[in-house]
C-alpha cells in the first residue's frame, strides 16, 4: 500500500500530492494522513472522483484516509478536465447550462468600501440576485472573509442552498473556513481548495471578483 504523510501542509499541498502519486502510480490501495479536516473532505473527494472506495479512521487530530479500488483501468478522462479530475472535488455542470461559464470568486462579505453595513446590504443584495445572471452563471466561489456567507448565521443560505440546487456549483475555500474557526458552521457548497479554484478560473469563460 502506498502512504503518504501530509501533516502540516497547507492547502492545496495534500490534495497536490495524492494527485501526483495517483496519475503516476495508479495504486490499488493508498492512505493519506492529513491533520485537518478541510485537507480530509478534499482528499476524500479526489480520490472519491478517482473511483476508490474511502474510509477514514480518526486518530486524536490526525485522520487516516485509505481508498481502494479493484485493478479494472479507469476510463479515459474527457479532453475538458473538470477541477474533479485536476483537484478534490466532483465538479460537473447540468446540460442545462448554457455554453458560457461565468465563475464569480467573492472574497469579502460586504461590497466596497465606505460603511460596512452599507457594503454588507449591497452583497447580501447581489447574492440575491445572481439568479438573474441566467444559465450563464456556472460557479459561485467563496475566499477569505466571503466564506462568512456560506455558513450558520448568514442570511444569504436561502438564496445560496437554491442555486445549488438548480445547479450552480459553490466553493467555499477549506482554509479561508479553518482559519476562521467557521469549518463545522458551513451550510452550503462544497469545501475546497486552491487548485480547484484556480482549474476553475481556467475552464471559466469570464471570472467576476469582488
Amino acid at each position: 500500500m502506498t502512504e503518504i504523510n501530509a501533516c502540516k501542509l497547507a492547502c492545496p499541498a495534500p490534495v497536490l500530492l495524492v494527485r501526483d502519486i495517483v496519475e503516476k502510480e495508479g495504486p490499488d490501495q493508498i492512505r493519506i494522513i492529513v491533520d485537518n479536516d478541510a485537507a480530509r473532505q478534499n482528499v476524500t473527494r479526489f480520490l472519491e472522483s478517482r473511483a476508490y472506495a474511502v474510509s477514514v479512521e480518526i486518530d486524536g487530530e490526525f485522520f487516516r484516509i485509505t481508498g481502494r479500488r479493484g485493478s479494472e483501468l479507469l476510463k479515459e478522462p474527457s479532453l475538458e478536465r473538470s477541477p474533479s479530475q485536476a483537484g478534490s472535488v466532483l465538479l460537473s455542470r447540468s446540460p442545462d447550462h448554457a455554453d458560457k461559464k461565468v465563475m464569480v470568486m467573492i472574497t469579502t462579505d460586504r461590497i466596497g468600501f465606505g460603511d460596512d453595513e452599507l457594503g454588507k446590504k449591497l452583497m447580501i443584495s447581489f447574492i440575491r440576485t445572481c439568479r438573474e445572471m441566467g444559465r450563464e452563471l456556472w460557479r459561485l466561489v467563496f475566499l477569505n472573509n466571503g466564506v462568512k456567507l456560506a455558513v450558520d448565521d448568514s442570511a444569504v443560505i436561502p438564496e445560496l442552498t437554491a442555486l445549488e440546487k438548480e445547479g450552480i456549483t459553490i466553493l467555499v475555500c477549506g482554509t479561508c473556513l479553518t482559519h476562521f474557526n467557521l469549518l463545522d458552521q458551513k451550510k452550503v457548497g462544497q469545501t475546497t481548495n486552491m487548485l480547484d479554484i484556480v482549474t476553475a478560473m481556467q475552464l471559466a469563460d469570464k471570472v467576476i471578483g469582488f
